[in-house]
């Protein structure tokens, strides 16, 4: 439990102090955010807000789970180092985005074909490498089988959970990235996802099998790392909400956005909770869904069904404050989180 609160500590105190410098460099560089021009008028004024603040939240992470494991004297594991790569890796492919963006001075980063390729070559590595490094007891950090509260059903072999995982991450990714679209909104519904699983980690540690071995105990290989690399990045993410909250000082861009669903997909492989985040992060996925049926409709149709896709615009051109469309899709996210906790949870008490 002392390392699981000395990385929240340690990543919210980095990130709340790195934030301003990042702003005061970025700014000081040019990077300001591009708009486009078809999205709603009241964003046209946060044109050159510094972006790429989702540095901070992958910088900050990175060294708060660190410096918490020294701390500790505790020994880094596999899950944990797989999950940051993972936040790292997508994080890379963002920043590039977001780079070409300011470089060529437009809204568009790279092309889609090319971020998708470079999602799948930092999804590949982490499918193929979370199904090896078993530890004594030769549980790996993630089993070729799906999994909803715990693993279930058979095997779906390595090439099948390696298109599953790739799906997971690539889906999850988008998802927090099209939720990025107001002032703090992302940070803040992903926050709470991370603290869910703040809670979930500490939870199968207390019922781990090796420990204690019964009828509802979890086969999990590193449920306390998994807990600190979520404490980490939550506390980095609390940090850098403070100065992304409305109105905005810094955005996060793809940067934090790629590497903030790759976190999220990569707690729930090793966790063994897939399926269960699509309820934990019920926002994105409403949001996700929201882009995927305006496309769909109205390519059959030539019609709309929102006044703009994602979600959260919608409500912008119907009057809504931004303040409180955040304000709103936050209780949403948490409502959620909760309720997938209170799943989790009920799964797991005596019968």
């Amino acid at each position: 439990m002392t390392n699981i609160i000395i990385a929240g500590a340690v990543g919210l105190v980095l990130s709340m102090l790195g934030t301003p410098l990042a702003i005061r460099v970025f700014s000081r560089r040019g990077y300001g955010q591009e708009i486009r021009e078809e999205g709603p008028s009241g964003h046209h004024g946060k044109r050159g807000t510094p972006t790429m603040g989702g540095t901070v939240i992958v910088l900050g992470s990175l060294l708060a789970y660190g410096a918490s494991h020294l701390a500790t004297l505790e020994p880094v594991t596999a899950s944990g180092l797989l999950v940051l790569f993972l936040m790292t890796g997508l994080g890379a492919v963002g920043f590039l985005d977001d780079f070409i963006k300011i470089y060529k001075q437009r809204s568009l980063g790279l092309r889609s074909g090319a971020k998708a390729f470079g999602q799948l070559i930092v999804g590949a590595i982490f499918a193929v490498l979370v199904t090896q490094q078993p530890n004594i007891y030769q549980i790996t950090p993630a089993d070729t089988r799906l999994s909803f509260l715990r693993d279930f059903g058979p095997s779906i072999g390595i090439v099948g959970f390696t298109i599953w995982v790739l799906i997971m991450i690539v889906g999850f990714s988008n998802a927090v990235n099209l939720t990025d679209g107001l002032d703090g909104l992302a940070s803040g519904a992903t926050g709470v996802v991370l603290g869910a699983y703040v809670l979930i980690g500490n939870w199968q540690l207390r019922n781990n099998c090796i420990d204690q071995l019964g009828p509802n105990c979890y086969w999990v290989r590193d449920p306390l790392d998994l807990a600190v690399v979520a404490a980490s990045v939550l506390g980095a993410l609390v940090g850098f909400l403070w100065w992304n909250a409305p109105p905005a000082k810094i955005f996060m861009g793809d940067t934090g956005s790629l590497a903030l669903g790759g976190v999220l997909a990569g707690l729930a492989i090793a966790t063994r909770t897939q399926l269960l985040l699509i309820l934990l992060a019920g926002l994105c996925v409403v949001i996700t869904l929201s882009v995927i049926i305006q496309v769909g409709f109205f390519k059959m149709t030539g019609k709309r069904v929102f006044r703009m896709a994602p979600l959260q615009h919608h409500f912008e051109l119907k009057g809504w404050a931004e303040t409180t469309i955040v304000v709103r899709f936050w209780l949403i996210a948490g409502l959620c989180a909760a309720l997938g906790l209170g799943l989790f949870y009920v799964e797991w008490m005596p019968r």
